[in-house]
């Protein structure tokens, strides 16, 4: 269980990355990329979790999906929508990921409200899961508090928007993601409205994530 960043089914942004990805994790199926040699391998991981930014991270669910529905509809109606800043391919720790070009105080809030509000949902994470969190990155002190505190790393301080396109990528290859990623969003890129957040589920462990419910953010003409 998860709580994403998704762009509109009908969004450019979310077709086009569903095609970067192979996978829509709307319908789960699968679909050509673009002919970029290497992108599938480069993709595999991230295309498991769907074309998104994390808010709440994946969790296990303690409660039940109602009460855990009925909570994050009460965190996203106390949220005005907002104007998602213009997007741009960067180099994110070796990652090529989507990130925003200015700061979008209102997108980090609306992360920590799901991060916190929604935190009573969440089963406790068990040594195991803590050491996968851990593994492949040296974590600092304040992301090592984040992980024991709320099951992950990088929540609230040490957070930041980012739709991840491929994995860990050594320099070579990353370059040549970069320049295809570029290219393949040329022009979808721009200012959008957040106006929901989306629920995304996992039918059991290592099985894909999918995109059950579009929640929208409250506030309207307040």
């Amino acid at each position: 269980m998860a709580v994403y960043y998704a762009p509109e089914v009908s969004d450019p942004l979310w077709r086009a990355g569903c095609a970067w990805l192979g996978r829509d994790a709307e319908s789960g199926g699968r679909g050509a990329q673009p002919d970029v040699p290497g992108i599938a391998e480069w993709t595999a991981e991230p295309a498991a979790y769907g074309f998104h930014a994390t808010l709440k991270p994946p969790m296990r669910l303690r409660t039940s999906y109602g009460a855990f529905r009925d909570d994050v509809a009460a965190v996203a109606g106390r949220i005005a929508p907002f104007e998602l800043p213009a997007l741009a391919v960067m180099d994110v720790g070796g990652f090529v990921a989507l990130r925003e070009v200015a700061p979008c105080p209102a997108l980090h809030a609306l992360s920590d409200r799901c991060v916190e509000g929604l935190d009573e949902h969440r089963a406790e994470a068990g040594e195991a899961e803590l050491a996968r969190r851990r593994a492949g990155d040296r974590l600092s002190e304040a992301q090592e508090a984040m992980l024991v505190r709320w099951g992950y790393p990088y929540v609230l301080a040490t957070w930041f928007f980012h739709i991840t396109l491929t994995r860990r990528l050594p320099e070579g290859e990353r370059g040549v993601a970069i320049a295809a990623a570029n290219g393949h969003f040329a022009g979808k890129l721009g200012p959008r409205p957040v106006d929901a957040v989306t629920i995304f589920t996992q039918a059991g462990a290592g099985a894909p994530f999918l995109a059950a419910e579009r929640v929208a953010l409250g506030l309207r003409g307040r």
